[in-house]
């Protein structure tokens, strides 16, 4: 796959619809991984092996899910998404680093995630409030 079919894929992987079944959501955007992907998630000091675990998890998954996507970039096997993922309304902000392999399919992800947190004053007059 060539750049553009890449940016194509990752957007419809990350067009899961709220109104969505989870179950089907699930099915359709794994399409991506690599039956041997590894998903590591540093901040925890967690890996998932195999797209098997990685769909169990994400179909036991608790919350309501949504994603807005801020921005892809990428080239050849390395991508990088900056989103938005909402547990239950709870805006987490997330950047997901993509490994593909042989040009196709996902080998390794590796995601971190930050909670929102109010701008301290001392700094207010040197920089500028982003829209969000």
């Amino acid at each position: 796959m060539g750049d553009e079919d890449i940016r194509a894929t990752l957007e419809q992987h990350w067009s899961v619809s709220p109104t969505e079944d989870w179950h089907t959501a699930v099915e359709r955007t794994h399409r991506i991984y690599d039956d041997n992907v590894v998903v590591e998630w540093p901040q925890s000091g967690e890996q998932i092996l195999g797209l098997g675990n990685l769909k169990a998890l994400r179909e036991a998954y608790p919350a309501k899910l949504t994603f807005d996507i801020q921005r892809i970039r990428g080239s050849g096997e390395l991508w990088v998404t900056e989103y938005v993922i909402s547990y239950d309304e709870r805006p987490v902000y997330t950047v997901s680093i993509m490994e593909f392999t042989d040009g196709s399919k996902v080998g390794r992800e590796t995601i971190y995630f930050a909670d929102p947190f109010e701008a301290p004053e001392w700094r207010a007059q040197w920089v500028e409030r982003m829209e969000p």
